[in-house]
């Protein structure tokens, strides 16, 4: 009885890429049909336990332009989509996938930014990121050196000091805990 080895697989618009893990693989064959038919046999290990993988991808492909990568780790396979678009998942099988089926998280990148190449390329056109005051306390973007929160916190810690220096009595013990803040 054959094995379903681990595979991953990660996708952009216009490729999909499927890597069985499947150590010292012998015997590897690999065969994919237009209409997303993908099958992968091989053997493995000491006891050339046999290996089978057979997926109906989520919609058609194309054979011509597709690749594949064998070595002594894993079987990579670049699958081109007959169509450039997003795939909802991996194969057409609805529900939960097969356990062996996982994301390949190294290689993927999400819809957003599959054009950019993982967003290097992000086109903000005229936007002036000087303009933006991100909440920051060391005085940067502030033409005077101080922040707003820095102003705010210096004239409570003047008011306390004033209570205190006052001092009626009732506010004392409040007043230093302002101040200690």
């Amino acid at each position: 009885m054959s094995r379903h080895p681990t595979v991953k697989w990660a996708q952009r618009s216009d490729k999909v890429y499927i890597t069985v893990e499947l150590p010292d693989a012998e015997d590897v064959k690999l065969k994919l049909e237009p209409q997303g038919k993908f099958f992968f046999s091989a053997t493995s290990g000491a006891s050339k336990t046999p290996y089978e993988l057979d997926l109906d991808l989520f919609d058609n492909v194309d054979v011509n332009e597709s690749k594949a990568s064998v070595n002594s780790r894993c079987i990579c396979y670049m699958v081109k989509k007959a169509e450039s678009k997003w795939w909802n998942r991996l194969i057409k099988q609805e529900g939960k996938s097969p356990v062996y089926l996982k994301v390949d998280w190294d290689k993927w990148v999400d819809e957003d930014e599959d054009k950019g190449g993982r967003g290097a390329d992000m086109d903000f056109g005229d936007f002036d990121f000087n303009s933006l005051n991100m909440g920051d306390t060391d005085g940067i973007g502030d033409e005077e050196g101080g922040s707003d929160m820095e102003e705010e916190m210096m004239a409570e810690s003047k008011v306390a000091e004033k209570i205190i220096e006052e001092g009626d009595g009732e506010n004392d013990e409040a007043a230093s805990d302002v101040k200690k803040d």
